[in-house]
């Protein structure tokens, strides 16, 4: 009697366990049937990473059902892109379309090849148009670097130094401008390269239409020319532990110096040697988490001889413009530059879809007569970060900076900053 009866709990039991399990997967595919782009922050895609990004959303909005789970290493090239309008301060409205590509090699410890190019036309009828690469060869034996642009540029030049640096004063300068920057290094140690590069700056229809407000020292004072041709050969010395230069991992570094003499018989209107160095970090904090607090620094100082003065180092003049958040391109001028930013970043969905920053940080220029530095320009902000492409882990980089003296402004990346 006890055994049957038993018999007819543990099937009574079972029935109720399939019945319950049927109606739950019932609702969960309601659930999923049901999903939308406003609940794909919290989404966690199925497959080895829970990842997801701005492509899942759009095959959530036309419920296109596509597994899109990734694994640890990007096997296949993927690319990404973004049409979008943007205001920064020496743009206004702006017109973009920006796109990286990033090559997997098919040797498995030789790093991935990354390409980025970007197009804005402007409310300021400005024009620019850059081009971008980081190429590792066979065991990250050469690394080949190309920074090439265009730009056709009206804007605001706000003179030399940081003393009398005044936002209502400013000449309105405009140009055109060739950008020819390439190196090649050679692997000397892990992660260490030593290599010569060529770089061609080249200014030319360079007119300036301001009659009054100009500033105390800019360039009337410096030496006013039509044109300007900077061309001189680099020594590159570089440390890079990076696997990725679009979302840098957490225990990973780069550095950078770079030794530049311009010759005249290679066609510079003056001869010059100065030094460029560029170092970042990356670090997990808390330990073992994927935030991360981040430090950059970008330095230049002028050894010897005279740049063109749209050559002498400003304000977001580094490979990717980005130095100096909260202050408008070209803010401050100066023979010497030093730069310094912290940056903690921060996920805000456990699936990657949603990220935030806050940065703070401080630059300054020498001065046009005294040669030294007076100055610290400090500026302060915080972002989002949305996942455009989770299998490059690119993100698009959105932020709100204030700097000193009435400066603020909206940053947009394809991305990270650094």
């Amino acid at each position: 009697m006890y055994t049957h009866f038993k018999k007819h709990l543990i099937t009574g039991i079972c029935i109720l366990f399939i019945s319950f399990s049927a109606k739950a997967q019932i609702q969960q595919d309601s659930v999923l049937h049901n999903r939308n782009i406003f609940t794909l922050a919290f989404y966690k895609q199925p497959g080895k990473d829970s990842m997801v990004d701005f492509v899942d959303g759009v095959y959530r909005i036309f419920k296109i059902n596509k597994d899109r789970s990734i694994g640890d290493d990007i096997t296949k090239p993927t690319l990404s892109f973004i049409p979008a309008v943007e205001y920064s301060l020496s743009t206004k409205l702006a017109a973009l379309f920006s796109a990286s590509y990033i090559k997997p090699s098919k040797y498995k410890e030789t790093k991935n090849s990354t390409y980025s190019t970007e197009l804005k036309l402007t409310q300021n009828k400005q024009i620019i148009s850059q081009f971008l690469s980081n190429i590792w060869l066979k065991e990250n034996e050469y690394n080949i670097n190309t920074n090439w642009s265009y730009l056709k540029f009206p804007q605001k030049d706000f003179g030399l130094g940081t003393a009398n640096n005044q936002l209502d004063h400013f000449d309105q300068i405009d140009y055109s401008y060739l950008k020819l920057h390439q190196s090649i290094v050679k692997r000397i140690a892990p992660n260490w390269y030593v290599g010569p590069g060529l770089n061609i700056d080249y200014h030319w229809n360079i007119t300036d239409s301001s009659t009054k407000n100009k500033p105390a020292y800019g360039y009337a004072q410096y030496g006013q020319t039509t044109s300007s041709n900077s061309t001189g050969i680099t020594l590159d010395v570089l440390y890079d532990s990076r696997t990725s230069i679009v979302n840098p991992l957490t225990n990973s570094g780069y550095f950078n110096l770079s030794y530049r003499s311009n010759l005249k018989f290679l066609g510079s209107d003056y001869a010059l040697q100065s030094i460029t160095v560029d170092a970042r970090k990356y670090i997990p904090f808390p330990m073992y988490s994927k935030n991360m607090l981040t430090f950059w620094t970008y330095n230049v100082l002028t050894l010897s001889g005279k740049a063109p003065y749209l050559d002498i180092p400003y304000t977001a003049s580094d490979r990717n413009l980005n130095t100096g958040r909260g202050f408008i391109q070209g803010r401050f001028r100066g023979e010497k530059l030093f730069f310094a930013e912290s940056e903690y970043r921060i996920g805000i969905t456990e699936n990657g879809f949603l990220g935030a920053v806050v940065f703070a940080n401080m630059h300054s220029v020498s001065e046009p007569l005294q040669k030294g530095f007076q100055q610290i320009k400090a500026g302060f902000g915080a972002g989002i970060r949305v996942k455009l492409n989770k299998h490059s882990n690119t993100n698009v980089a959105l932020d709100y900076a204030i700097g000193q003296g009435g400066s603020h402004g909206i940053f947009m990346n394809l991305g990270e900053v650094f």
